[in-house]
């Protein structure tokens, strides 16, 4: 956990981020009771939406592709930040990609704790022209995986702006993740 004060300690204070983190055991506790004890359950992988797996392997590495923000019933958060998404509902968008990268390792891995630790992450935010807080809204994902994970979620990140999404989704994430 330390990391991930270190992490929180360079962001600026007035970002609205999950503090909270840096206080919260992770890796003594198993992630998925982490997630119950934190009021959240795991969607149901979701398909591709094209011609391409979710996942491959190479050696002790995962390499997912872009995951979208999809609720347990299904539905995707939609719209450009900036104009139809506040920053805040932006990041709350991310931090559902987040639950469905975990959903994808828990299915390719069985368990979450076998994540070593999440080497990269990838973040594009749907937005309008102008729009420069990506940073803020891939942090919803960067945060529930910390708070998550401890120490193996904090990770190098790139957070990108682009006009549109596939579906319209508001932000789309894929991820390097290191496993034993």
């Amino acid at each position: 956990m330390q990391a991930v004060g270190r992490l929180l300690a360079r962001v600026p204070s007035s970002v609205s981020i999950a503090r909270a983190a840096v206080s919260a055991p992770c890796r003594g506790v198993h992630v998925e009771a982490r997630l119950a004890e934190l009021g959240y359950e795991l969607p149901q992988p979701g398909a591709p939406k094209g011609s391409y797996v979710l996942c491959t392997r190479s050696g002790n590495h995962l390499f997912l592709a872009g995951h979208l923000p999809m609720a347990l019933d299904g539905t995707l958060t939609k719209g450009k930040v900036g104009q139809d998404l506040t920053v805040e509902d932006g990041a709350k968008a991310a931090e559902l990609v987040a639950l469905n990268i975990l959903a994808t390792l828990k299915a390719e891995l069985g368990d979450l704790d076998r994540v070593k630790q999440v080497v990269k992450i990838v973040g594009f935010v749907n937005c309008v022209d102008g729009f420069t807080e990506q940073p803020q809204v891939i942090n919803g994902l960067s945060n529930f995986l910390g708070d998550v994970l401890g120490d193996a979620g904090v990770h190098a990140r790139s957070a990108v702006g682009t006009n549109a999404l596939p579906l319209n989704v508001s932000v789309e994430c894929e991820a390097i993740v290191a496993f034993e």
